[in-house]
């Protein structure tokens, strides 16, 4: 694999991190452990909350006393013991192993082990592969596992001893040889090589793993499979020859060579045989055998071992693994074929068993993924034809087979092959030849398998291996064509695919993993659908779960269900009825259509509500679900044991869409088909609707089927209750819809991104200095500020400077054109920040080679031609100094083929991408460019940068539905365009009418644009050619242009003279300036033609988008969703730009790179810029299974990055102080700062008031607790919330603007904790109100603030943050003023936060306070700390904070007793009344917009009651005190700014408003 770079050895392979309960059974009673009060405390068995372990227990625990005796890094310099490998013995037997049960190790013990640094501190230091014991590997194992659980980098620690570590992993290779293994540590074994092959972009991984799957392993084949396979793949008999001429070579030198002992020979049979041994003895302990063969009843075994059933299942896991990528595939699919590992499960008891549901669901998954259709040597996908062309043949050479030696199957031979397509008919047909007969055929002849296995004297082993062989499978396309988009019932509550919110990361579950690769497109979509299908019917189960229970439901007297609740988002259901089902189309047996009308009423509902419901539309997703009450309410036992559908009396549920839905008297309601006129529009009537809806055809036909063949009971007569969910949340029908109409397309992806999209090949061939059609010269228009920037952004050039005649330029000015050397593909480093793809040193990367000279670079400096003489003609003008690190990701973007930029906190990525589009549209003008992004906002950010740059605001489009929130004049939906085009057309006709009259011509040319296009042609354009004739002609007069001039009447009105009379020169270039003008006016209107013409609201907005606007901004979300509508637009577009795309999901990045049909079998897109940060928080999934297991949070953008393909790292920040951004700036390559930030005298100056920029707060226990849970994973901390919100007060105190602080915190139940405190403590006192924000970090990326109070919240383990994405995102979102509020002994023993804590350590961890500064104004540099006073703790914050307020209040009443002595009116609390603060020895004075923070400060997270809208919490009681205020205060917004920035403020704000330039 390619070294990444950027990464250093960070281990991208899992990040997320989460906490899980851990239950009693994790806990073993080890007899050699005495249970003193050192072990922790446990819950009780089988309750939801998490153990109540302490931070106090963790430290008085029997390992931690050990951790602290042997390796614990602290504080305190004590000295360790020397390394012992009996304690390693002793800690693996007594607190690493378990006796009995299904979990393979005991959990908490392990996580505090690991959590105390055991792996990087002990066990890895001390290794020696010489004398490493077997409970030192499997330590070391277990903790490396556990890495993996918690998604923290797990091989990170072994990159400074890479050779110990290859040697530990050959130490593990061999690790079984003569021992057996407990079935327990036979799982972790196995969960470490699953492990490791998952990690293959981990060199020091990779390297020795995959030569288990490499050509050895056929050593190991049966002699009757070996030749087979070799000859169907001929390209693989050479590099056999050449190990055999090894093993030769090596028996000449008179070396023992046996190439059959190697390891790579054996491992992989080794261990497959070692899983069917435990298959087959070990599940089911006490097995009678089955001396007959015969198939019995599997759950008739009573006595299951649940451990062996889980590492059953952990092996097809494995299986899965090395069959789903194409490197381990090639070679391992032969030997599971060998052994015929998919037909021994399928005969195993373990398989119809029903603890063994989930180990059936991974056999069936392995099939699928053997039987894949793909070329395993060419890695090409077969169609559909070729699929059916090699079933056929091998059908046929069967059939002539057995005509030839097996007289008894002629009728099998003679038959067609219709007839022995399927299963039963072919085990029918094979079923009249005897034991022998049957061996004969499947080992001897077709060499399926070995005779030597011993199944193969099992009858139905040996028909199961011929059917499974031979039958037809179904196709993918046919598979994913018959499958629902809604779920039902059935998988809605299975655990295996579906899990709940608990999933550990223990057991392994029946889903498709996200690799670094896929098989084919077909592999890659498949996936996708799976999991984004089955994350859906999770949020749809939630949804079920919520509202159901709401309805009461009961028995009433005539025995049917009825409700006696109600719920916002289920109402029962009036009446229900089939209306339609429509003939199946040809070559399918589903219906074409099915549809039915729901009658309800709404009548239990208020105003709001019933809006809700009213505004059901056309395309939203329904829910009917069938619930049936019990005559008695389950007992208290039972309902524990309960399933949820059993809890609720669910019986099934279905999905539907909504055609139409009408009022009472039959109306038509929410049309926007056009069928209702908007002035025939009425407000609905009535209190019932009916909804007609289209029921999921596929599902249809399984009920129907189901009721015929089954006599299964009429789902669709049961129907009771129907159920909506909201709209944003419900979008997941149209995405898979997408999915499924991507894999019934061909050639999908274009050819130069195929193979890297599946991650093979070159890693840099989409590279554009790899492409064909570059663009050899590049106007670069404004991006250049002068000619030193480009001299600076060029340094390993040496620049030339052109005329547009080819001479020399000696005062060269922008702008500039820049011809590339034809050989700049030979020298990938030139460009400052590109790195090359190669392994190489980052130095080698960017430095040039001193002893060559430097090459030319020719830049031409060129005279733009006159705009025009009027203001609006001047083009918009870049003023953005960009780095050289932006000119290289500026350069690699308006070049074709695949950029990716990564973008530090601060660095401009925002920028970065708005000067691509605006060189991109000025060298490409007729191409066109769709820009994704995952949230509204940062689409609207893009929006308006781009509107600052010289693209004509027609050319521009934003679709969707946050176009509102847009800060701008002008409306850029496609109504708002088509209504500006409309606009314009008259402004521009009117200038025609005036040219018109200017040249003493009839007006009524200017009627149409049409007319005006012939006026063009006549009367303009003639006059100005006939100009350019009379003029070449008299040069040598000054005045001629002056005199001649057709159209100097038409701009006698411009703000300065056009002509002066004095050069010929200046004169001609003003004179083409005008023309350029007309010329630019005429072709407005040749583009207002086409909205003239077409009459329809809809045609003319479907024509801006598909035609005329050349740059088009949209969501992700938004994408997906109408996908269908812009390929029947037949929408087109050349290039795609895609900012956040580290946050966006991986279908959700595919999706919008397909919105266009194929051109000629070609895909039209010619440049991919993918613009984000992986170092920052992943796309966001809701269940944990599918983050954690299927890997479903990995963005495209992360995985390019991991497979190594080149990108650009800007390098140059200019949010943070630089102290401030050494916090995180470590993660980065080479993460500077810009001379703003260090030039800037606000980044120079203290923080009046504390001592530091920047601090880390130890809090000790708060009424003797830490962390606490008062639901499962529902985390505060009263100490934290109480101290982070005094020293919000004391800021506000001071002075510090309300809307420059924000309140972070890791879990929202600590953000609902931190609102109530604000709710009681802040928001009476109308001079203190709530902080800007108060939210969790997740929440917070991408957003930024002065100062940033961050509570970390956790006591007991470090959660979630040890994810170092989740730590950069909360070290970065602060520019002046960092304060971190957490447990000190935890945080500092963390392995993963190291680089940052031990800065944050570096100060006193008592927060330190300047108690002298009493206003926000300070000359004191931040170096500076000044005479500090360190703040004890909660209590003494606290205090300090209170004497504050005495303050105050003591100002405020000199006040009032001043203003009722100067002027006696009536009192009202007003802005001014906050005195003294700022400045004591002035009048009455404000220290800033207290309570306007509710309308400039606060957000949508702080609703203007103060009441956080999660909290349960009674409002205060703040009549009087907070609403006069607010009202006051709303009133002189203006004034309150000015004032309480005087001091400060207004610095601050300035300086954010520079720095905006530079940041995204």
């Amino acid at each position: 694999m390619t070294k990444i770079y950027g990464t250093g050895v960070y281990d991208f392979r899992r990040h997320r991190v989460a906490e899980y309960p851990v239950g009693i059974e994790a806990l073993p009673q080890q007899p050699s452990t005495p249970q003193l009060p050192e072990n922790p405390s446990e819950s009780k068995p089988g309750s939801n909350f998490p153990s109540s372990i302490t931070l106090t227990e963790i430290q008085r625990d029997r390992l931690t006393k050990i951790a602290a005796a042997n390796w614990a890094k602290t504080s305190d310099a004590v000295s360790k013991e020397p390394f012992s490998a009996e304690l390693v013995k002793e800690i693996y037997y007594t607190e690493l192993t378990v006796k009995g049960g299904r979990k393979p190790v005991p959990l908490q013990r392990v996580m505090i082990l690991e959590v105390s640094q055991y792996l990087e501190n002990y066990l890895f230091p001390n290794f020696d592969p010489e004398t490493a014991t077997f409970e030192h590997v499997m330590s070391m194992i277990l903790m490396i596992n556990e890495k993996f659980r918690e998604n923290v980098a797990a091989w990170i620690c072994f990159y400074d001893r890479k050779d110990v570590f290859k040697a530990f992993l050959e130490k593990v290779l061999r690790l079984r040889e003569g021992r057996s293994l407990t079935i327990a540590e036979k799982t972790n074994y196995l969960l470490f090589m699953i492990n490791a092959f998952q990690s293959l972009e981990d060199e020091i991984v990779s390297e020795r793993v995959m030569r288990l799957a490499s050509l050895e392993c056929w050593h190991s084949l049966s002699y009757g499979r070996f030749q087979m396979e070799l000859c169907l793949n001929e390209n693989l008999i050479k590099k056999w020859r050449r190990i055999a001429k090894r093993a030769k070579d090596a028996t000449k030198r008179g070396e023992s060579f046996d190439p059959t002992t190697m390891i790579e020979a054996k491992f992989l049979r080794n261990l497959i045989e070692e899983f069917l041994g435990v298959l087959d003895s070990e599940v089911f302990p006490k097995q009678q055998n089955n001396e007959d063969n015969s198939i019995v009843d599997a759950n008739e075994y009573e006595e299951v071992d649940d451990a062996a059933v889980l590492y059953c299942e952990r092996f097809m896991e494995f299986l899965i693994d090395l069959l789903s990528q194409l490197p381990t595939r090639r070679l391992v699919r032969p030997l599971v074929a060998d052994v015929a590992v998919i037909s021994k499960c399928h005969l195993s008891a373990l398989y119809r068993h029903e603890k063994g549901k989930l180990f059936a669901q991974l056999v069936d998954l392995l099939q699928y993924y053997e039987c894949f259709e793909i070329d395993d040597h060419k890695g090409r996908q077969m169609t559909d034809d070729e699929v059916l062309q090699a079933h056929y043949k091998r059908l046929q050479a069967f059939q002539l087979l057995t005509f030839k030696r097996s007289p008894q199957l002629r009728e099998l031979a003679l038959a067609n092959i219709g007839s022995i397509n399927r299963r039963a008919d072919l085990s029918k047909k094979l079923s009249v030849l005897s034991h022998e007969e049957l061996r004969d055929l499947v080992c001897g002849k077709l060499k399926l398998v070995s005779k030597d296995d011993p199944w193969s004297e099992r009858v139905d082993f040996l028909i199961e291996v011929m059917v499974s062989f031979f039958e037809k499978q179904q196709s993918q396309k046919e598979a994913i064509n018959a499958l629902p988009l809604y779920p039902n019932e059935q998988i809605m509550w299975d655990e295996s695919l579906v899990p709940s919110i608990n999933y550990s990361g223990e057991g392994c579950l029946a889903l498709p993993k996200l690799n670094l690769q896929f098989l084919t497109l077909h592999d890659y979509l498949l996936r996708n659908f799976n999991l984004f299908r089955l994350e859906s019917t999770y949020e749809i189960r939630e949804d079920i779960q919520e509202a159901v229970p709401h309805l009461l439901a009961y028995i009433n007297n005539e025995g049917e269900t009825a409700f006696r609740g109600w719920s916002r988002m289920a109402v029962p259901i009036k009446e229900f009825k089939i209306t339609e089902v429509k003939q199946p189309n040809i070559g399918e047996v589903k219906p074409s259509a099915v549809t039915a009308e729901v009658t309800f009423s709404i009548s239990s509902y208020r105003a709001q509500m019933r809006s809700e419901w009213n505004a059901l539309k056309e395309h939203d997703v329904l829910f009917l679900l069938s619930v049936r009450s019990s005559f008695e309410p389950l007992s208290e036992e039972e309902a524990a044991k309960a399933t949820v559908p059993q809890r609720l009396g669910l019986q099934c549920v279905r999905g539907c869409e909504i055609i139409e839905i009408r009022d009472e008297e039959g109306s038509l309601m929410n049309d926007f088909t056009g069928r209702i006129k908007r002035d025939e529009w009425k407000p609905p009537k009535g209190e019932l609707r009916t909804v007609t809806v289209a029921l999921d055809t596929a599902q249809y036909h399984m009920d129907v089927s189901n009721i015929a063949e089954k006599g299964a009971d009429d789902v669709y007569g049961t129907f009771n209750i129907l159920m909506r969910r909201k709209p944003k949340e419900n979008n997941f029908k149209a995405i898979l819809e997408s999915i499924r109409d991507l894999m019934n397309e061909t050639c999908i992806v274009p050819d130069w991104l195929h193979d890297i999209f599946l991650g093979y090949g070159n890693p840099s061939a989409a590279q554009w200095v790899n492409m064909p059609d570059l663009l050899e010269t590049v106007d670069f228009k404004d991006t250049f500020l002068d000619a030193a920037h480009v001299t600076e952004c060029f340094s390993n050039f040496e620049v030339c400077f052109i005329n547009s005649d080819g001479t020399e330029s000696l005062h060269p000015s922008p702008p500039f054109r820049i011809r590339f050397p034809k050989n700049l593909k030979g020298n990938i480093h030139v460009l400052p920040g590109y790195e090359k793809s190669t392994v190489t040193s980052d130095s080698e990367a960017s430095i040039p080679d001193d002893q060559s000279d430097k090459e030319k670079l020719l830049v031409e400096a060129y005279v733009p031609p006159d705009p025009g003489p009027y203001p609006q003609d001047q083009p918009k003008q870049n003023s953005v100094r960009f780095t050289p690190t932006q000119i290289g990701a500026i350069i690699s973007g308006i070049q074709p083929g695949l950029t990716m930029v990564v973008g530090p906190p601060g660095t401009g990525k925002t920028d970065t991408a708005v000067q691509i589009l605006n060189v991109l549209y000025h060298n490409c003008p007729s191409q066109r460019t769709l820009i994704i992004t995952h949230s509204n906002q940062a689409l609207n950010d893009l929006f308006e940068k781009i509107m600052e740059r010289d693209v004509p605001a027609r050319y521009l489009l934003r679709l969707g539905q946050g176009e509102q929130e847009l800060a701008t004049e002008l409306d850029f939906s496609r109504q708002g365009r088509v209504n500006a085009m409309l606009v314009r057309r008259l402004e521009l006709l009117s200038e025609v009418e005036r040219l018109a009259r200017s040249l003493q011509l009839p007006e009524d040319v200017g009627y149409t644009c049409e007319t005006a296009g012939y006026f063009w042609l006549l009367h303009v354009y003639s006059r100005w050619e006939r100009f350019l004739a009379d003029c070449a002609v008299n040069k040598d007069k000054p005045t001629c242009v002056q005199d001649r001039f057709p159209f100097k009447e038409f701009f006698a009105n411009t703000p300065k003279p056009v002509f002066t009379g004095q050069s010929f020169e200046k004169d001609m270039r003003a004179a083409k300036g005008c023309f350029r003008h007309l010329k630019t006016m005429f072709g407005e209107l040749e583009e207002c033609r086409a909205f003239e013409l077409l009459k329809s609201t809809v045609d003319r907005s479907n024509y801006l988008m598909t035609k005329q606007a050349k740059i088009v901004a949209m969501t992700c979300t938004h994408a997906a969703l109408k996908r269908k509508d812009f390929l029947n637009l037949g929408f087109k577009y050349d290039n795609l730009l895609m900012e956040e795309s580290a946050q966006i999901l991986e279908i959700e990045t595919f999706i919008p790179m397909l919105l266009q049909r194929q051109e000629d079998g070609y895909a039209r897109l010619k440049r991919c810029i993918l613009i984000g940060d992986h170092h920052q928080l992943p796309p966001v999934v809701k269940n944990m299974a599918f983050q954690k297991y299927s890997h479903m949070d990995q963005s495209l953008f992360t995985r390019f990055v991991r497979l190594g393909i080149p990108y650009i790292e800007l390098n140059a920040q200019g949010r943070a102080r630089p102290s401030l951004a050494r916090l995180y700036n470590w993660r980065y390559r080479d993460l500077g700062d810009l001379p703003f930030v260090r030039e800037n005298d606000v980044f120079h100056r203290a923080n009046a008031g504390f001592s530091y920029d920047y601090q880390l707060v130890d809090v000790p226990d708060y009424h003797g607790k830490g962390e606490t849970a008062p639901s499962p994973w529902f985390y505060q901390n009263e100490g934290e919330a109480e101290y982070v919100v005094s020293v919000y007060m004391y800021m506000r105190l001071l002075g510090y603007p309300a809307n420059k602080i924000s309140i972070l915190t890791t879990y929202n139940g600590q953000k609902l904790l931190i609102r109530d405190v604000i709710n009681r403590r802040c928001l009476p006192y109308d001079f203190i109100g709530p902080p800007h924000k108060v939210a969790t970090v997740d929440k917070f990326q991408g957003q930024q603030n002065d100062y940033i109070l961050i509570s970390l919240v956790r006591t007991r383990f470090v959660g979630h943050l040890r994810d170092v994405r989740r730590l950069v995102v909360a070290m970065s979102r602060a520019r002046l003023g960092l304060y971190v509020f957490c447990r000190r002994s935890l945080f500092e023993q963390c392995y993963e936060l190291q680089p940052t804590f031990q800065l944050l350590l570096q100060r006193p961890d008592l927060l330190a306070l300047n108690l002298n500064e009493v206003t926000t104004f300070t000359d004191r540099r931040f170096e500076d700390t000044g005479q500090s006073q360190l703040v004890s703790g909660i209590e003494e914050m606290a205090n300090i904070v209170n004497y504050k307020m005495h303050q105050v209040y003591e100002a405020r009443i000199m006040s009032q007793q001043l203003n009722a002595y100067l002027e006696p009116v009536p009192m009202t609390i007003d802005a001014s009344e906050e005195n003294g603060l700022q400045n004591p020895e002035t009048s009455v004075h404000t220290m800033d917009d207290d309570n306007l923070t509710l309308a400039n400060g606060a957000d949508e997270d702080m609703p203007p009651s103060g009441k956080s809208k999660e909290s349960t919490q009674p409002e205060a009681s703040t009549n009087g005190n907070i609403d006069m205020p607010l009202q006051n205060n709303l009133n002189v917004e203006t004034d309150v700014e000015l004032q309480g920035d005087d001091i400060n403020g207004g610095a601050l704000e300035n300086s954010t408003n520079d720095e905006s330039k530079m940041e995204d």
